[in-house]
């Protein structure tokens, strides 16, 4: 009897053991969604799992990472017309293998040249409208690609266009995301020409799982692959948006368009504990990511560890003093004199680090010293070891509401971006590039690519990178875990607009963090909320040099999916 109770606990001892084993977690954090995705030959992370597809079908025809993003771009703006499209703006930051540097492209467009600051004042207007045809500027996007693919394409642009025609023309199905944010659009936009005819297909918006076909967004990408560039800045399209915007009471004109120039740039830098941290110069934000993380590089974060209250008050005043100084100085190069060199250097950072209080949550900050609006990224690498971090937006979800008769897409609204006030360094003027948000992410290690990431959201966008950094460099987190941990995000800075912050804004905290830590940043005075969303979308990619392997990250707020092969 005795025995048969020894065998019985025996067995029962085993089975506890196995299944507490078949439970453990090998993905690592409690708030990891899943384990890395890891392939040899290429891969891509993009925020819709049929851009990702696209993408790594381009790369096994022998395409590379820019043929590739070029495709992802073009499909998620069919797949994904809520956040991108031909009618934005991009910005790539990219590997080149074989010249073994990095490469800045800023394709954002530039404000009418026959509108006028003194327009917006005559009009009694204080800013400039978010829908409509005033914050209109040219899109960049097209021309992107095609400087992408000149300086480094492999395949032809029919080739790396049609799996967007043929998802345009033969339709999709929706996503469940992407369904909720046609509807929220559509209904914010359904006064202006062509958005139900667009995309209210039966008089309503698709819902998830109906199938979406877009005829004219097929035909406007089928004459982009067969007449490049040029017939979208110089021939039947540009005709139609200089038609349509005339017939709105806009100024983008056949000029405006025929005149669009991209630009290469050179990514600008700075270390963080080592690594070296890629953004690209104004007109956009990315600078405001390594301003937060030099202020930060003076605090033992690892030792404070994520999730402390101590850490989240620390980056929450980085994040406050960067974006006063985003606020007064970023803007167009070409009309304001810039000081990168010194806002990016680490003497600045040591400066504006002795301002923050250990303890007490700031109300404002003044700007420093200086001497004499829903997105998508994707990513992509290929087996020759080029890689490409791209962003790509039309600003505020669906843009402008300005949707071309017969074109199949919307005009971004980035001009909402200028300021008005005439002695501000964002301020409007004819031809100028408004202030950006979207900004792709790199970081290199001792000269050799690391990591092409980004994190999408407007002005969560510098907050994110530096959070997806630290979280890998400090917390020593992977790839999938820096993306999926809960999110910090400040709200209430002076704006690139003019906005001053007075009240110390509001620090949004995602579902995650513990009770007692939040009571602790309400006894420093922060001011703190709960939201469901507004934390961005993140999307990566890791090369392993010892192991010659990419490691892929997606975000798991989205549709996102990160797959290689």
């Amino acid at each position: 009897m005795i025995v048969v109770k020894k065998k019985v606990l025996a067995i029962t001892l085993l089975l506890i053991t196995a299944l507490s084993y078949s439970q453990d977690r090998i993905t690592g954090r409690d708030f990891a969604t899943r384990s890395e995705v890891i392939a040899q030959n290429g891969m891509a992370a993009t925020s819709q799992p049929l851009a990702t597809q696209a993408a790594l079908d381009i790369l096994k025809k022998g395409g590379n990472a820019i043929d590739a993003a070029i495709a992802a771009n073009a499909v998620l703006g069919v797949v994904e017309p809520t956040g991108c499209g031909v009618g934005g703006d991009l910005f790539a930051i990219i590997w080149s293998a074989d010249k073994q540097k990095l490469y800045g492209l800023n394709a954002s467009g530039r404000s009418p040249r026959s509108l006028k600051l003194e327009y917006f004042k005559n009009k009694g207007l204080d800013f400039i409208p978010s829908t409509g045809p005033l914050p209109v500027s040219v899109p960049g996007c097209v021309d992107g690609w095609f400087e992408m693919h000149d300086m480094f394409g492999r395949l032809p642009m029919r080739e790396i266009l049609q799996p967007a025609i043929n998802y345009a023309r033969d339709g999709f199905p929706v996503t469940e995301v992407i369904a909720n944010s046609l509807e929220t659009g559509t209904a914010a936009l359904k006064q202006y020409p062509n958005i139900k005819e667009t995309y209210m297909p039966g008089g309503k918006s698709p819902a998830k799982g109906e199938i979406f076909k877009n005829p004219n967004l097929a035909n406007t990408l089928d004459k982009i692959a067969r007449g490049g560039r040029n017939e979208f800045y110089r021939g039947s399209i540009a005709k139609s948006i200089d038609a349509f915007m005339k017939s709105q009471g806009g100024f983008l004109t056949y000029d405006d368009m025929a005149r669009h120039t991209s630009e290469w740039v050179e990514p600008v830098s700075s270390t963080y504990r080592g690594y070296d941290i890629w953004e690209l110069p104004p007109n956009g934000q990315g600078i405001a990511t390594i301003q937060i993380l030099n202020i930060l590089e003076g605090f033992d974060l690892a030792r404070l560890g994520f999730g402390s209250a101590e850490y989240i008050h620390l980056f929450t005043e980085a994040k406050k003093l960067a974006f006063e100084d985003r606020a007064k100085f970023y803007a167009d190069p070409r009309f304001s004199a810039v000081p990168v060199s010194q806002l990016i250097s680490k003497k600045y950072a040591v400066e504006r680090r002795r301002m923050i209080s250990p303890s007490k949550a700031s109300k404002r900050y003044d700007p420093g010293k200086i001497e004499a609006g829903n997105t998508i990224y994707l990513t992509v690498a290929d087996k020759f070891g080029n890689m490409v971090s791209l962003i790509q937006s039309n600003y505020r979800g669906m843009g402008s509401g300005m949707c071309p008769t017969g074109l199949g897409f919307v005009l971004q609204d980035r001009g909402e971006m200028f300021s008005l006030d005439p002695g501000h360094a964002n301020a409007y003027a004819p031809g100028k590039r408004p202030f950006h948000t979207i900004i792709p992410g790199f970081i290199t290690k001792n000269g050799k690519p690391w990591i092409s990431f980004g994190v999408m959201g407007g002005d969560m966008q510098p907050q994110g990178h530096a959070q997806i950094i630290i979280n890998l460099i400090d917390f020593k987190m992977n790839l999938q875990e820096a993306g999926d941990a809960p999110r910090i995000y400040h709200s209430g800075s002076s704006e690139p607009t003019g906005q001053q912050m007075t009240d110390g804004g509001i620090l949004y905290l995602e579902s995650g963090f513990r009770w007692e830590i939040i009571q602790k940043l309400l006894s420093m005075g922060h001011r703190v909320e709960w939201n469901l969303g507004g934390y961005g979308g993140y999307q990566a990619i890791m090369w392993d040099d010892k192991n010659k392997v990419y490691y892929g990250a997606s975000e798991s707020r989205k549709d996102g999916q990160a797959a290689g092969y």
